[in-house]
């Protein structure tokens, strides 16, 4: 058969376009970017090992804690207010040791580079763009120096109180040296939950990670330290004495304790129950909220942390009392899945939520966002 210059021209036509269908119908659509801060779960477990997946995630025995954080927020119901002059919502927050434009802070967790190979770099430089202070685990793979250095945001630094006076005393006056703008002492640990489904998948610190917090040069064998359960409140009262910047009190459920750190000297509060990794069946963070800040009484500014993934759930824990908030598992998936950009996309998706969830609600400032935000 005889074609002309035409119908070739007619065919060759046809065949780019066929091309053109084939390829857009039968090529895999692109994954979608995250659009929440659960969406970053999923990115990450994806990329993680299975024993590194079960740190991050799970808590300590039946995780009825762990189940009961997200549960508490879910429950409370908002109360809205309408036309309320809301178009520019002001998320700022000033408290001991920081001035930010938000309210959302990066809750210590450790380990870093098992979830990325920057580590706390990546995550320093993720809370950099999103504005956001990130408060340093003892249990950081990075130097505290090399951190501060790369910040551009206040950093905090979080202890635990390890072994003996002398342990902490080299740990406080390396953080306080480096130019962290704050101190939080966690109490909560006088040892570990049962960390089951850690253990199943045989979780393990690798003994080559570098934990430079862990292992200071006044104490001999610091990196064999064990958690201490004799510790008590005259402990607590000592470590305020040599820290030179706010000290914050954090793994408060018990409004008696609230009182207890207020007397020992506590810039601030920070309500948590480790994210339900230790005593199973603590109560919800949320729930414990109002309880300790009705016996704060403000004397001193309260944060929370535990089970936050909505906008709506900061809301509902300033309108209980915090001043802010702090997250932990949504940004190290964030880190995991997308390094530092992930981070910053966490915090990003946060504060748009925030900011949503404010103007329909009617509330303009944080201040004016109290219990009456709550539907009773």
């Amino acid at each position: 058969m005889k074609l002309s210059r035409r119908d070739l021209l007619r065919l060759s036509n046809a065949a780019a376009g066929w091309s053109l269908l084939t390829s857009t119908t039968r090529e895999a659509p692109a994954p979608p970017s995250p659009l929440n801060l659960f969406d970053f779960e999923s990115a990450a477990r994806e990329r993680l090992s299975a024993m590194v997946y079960a740190f991050i995630a799970g808590g300590a025995g039946d995780e009825l804690t762990v189940r009961w954080n997200r549960e508490a927020l879910d429950r409370l119901r908002l109360c809205p207010r309408n036309l309320e002059s809301v178009a520019d919502p002001d998320m700022r927050v000033h408290l001991p040791g920081l001035d930010a434009p938000h309210p959302i802070l990066l809750a210590p967790i450790g380990f870093h580079r098992l979830m990325h190979a920057d580590g706390e770099l990546a995550t320093v430089r993720g809370a950099n763009a999103a504005q956001a202070t990130m408060v340093v685990s003892m249990g950081t793979t990075t130097p505290i120096d090399a951190l501060v250095r790369a910040a551009t945001q206040p950093l905090w630094s979080q202890i635990y109180l390890l072994y003996g006076r002398s342990f902490i005393k080299d740990v406080v006056l390396r953080v306080q040296s480096a130019g962290v703008k704050a101190v939080v002492v966690t109490i909560d640990t006088p040892s570990n939950g049962p960390r089951n489904r850690q253990d199943r998948a045989g979780f393990a610190v690798p003994p080559n990670l570098p934990l430079p917090l862990m292992t200071p040069s006044s104490y001999q064998g610091a990196a064999d330290a064990m958690f201490v359960a004799k510790a008590s409140w005259k402990d607590l009262e000592w470590v305020r004495s040599i820290v030179r910047v706010p000290l914050w009190v954090k793994g408060i459920l018990n409004p008696l304790d609230a009182q207890r750190a207020v007397d020992a000297g506590a810039a601030g509060i920070i309500v948590s129950n480790h994210g339900g990794r230790n005593l199973d069946t603590n109560p919800a963070t949320i729930d414990a909220l109002p309880r300790v800040a009705d016996i704060v009484a403000g004397r001193v500014p309260i944060l929370m942390d535990g089970g936050i993934r909505r906008g709506t759930d900061v809301l509902k824990a300033i309108a209980l009392g915090a001043s802010a908030v702090l997250i932990g598992r949504p940004y190290v998936y964030g880190l995991a899945a997308a390094g530092s950009e992930g981070v910053t996309h966490v915090v990003e998706i946060l504060k748009r939520e925030l900011a949503m969830a404010m103007m329909l609600a009617g509330r303009s400032t944080l201040r004016a966002v109290d219990r009456a935000a709550l539907w009773s």
